[in-house]
């Protein structure tokens, strides 16, 4: 007969679960958030932001890579061109710091935003 190993974490979530320490958990029962659908690769530290409310503790030039991401769907809620410029502008300020390495967080290589090209884009959006 051969014998039986359980470590010590085997244990410990034995000993937990015997005691009811898993009962009743949020969200118990219920399927998991995005369940089937395409996620981003870095879905899981999105996730990890938002819940533990990190966005302080994220780099700056990786906030500012997310935030150029973002940008159409941030531009698609200006309500004028003017804001979509300004938006713009504070954009491109933050790459231009970026590239000078003003900036806290890893070296990024990202390229300038074309406001003319930003606003074509919302006054299209808008049209529809």
């Amino acid at each position: 007969m051969g014998h039986w190993y359980e470590s010590s974490i085997d244990r410990q979530i034995r000993e937990a679960a015997e005691r009811g320490e898993f009962d009743d958990l949020p969200g118990a029962g219920k399927p998991l958030p995005g369940a089937g659908e395409v996620l981003p690769d870095d879905w899981w530290l999105r996730d990890l932001v938002q819940r533990e409310n990190l966005s302080a503790a994220i780099p700056a030039t990786l906030l500012l890579r997310r935030d150029l991401e973002d940008l159409p769907e941030a531009v698609a809620k200006k309500t004028s061109e003017q804001a979509v410029r300004a938006y713009v502008a504070e954009l491109n300020v933050r790459v231009v710091r970026a590239h000078r390495g003003e900036l806290a967080g890893p070296a990024i290589a990202l390229a300038l935003v074309d406001a003319d090209d930003a606003v074509r884009q919302w006054r299209a959006r808008r049209a529809r």
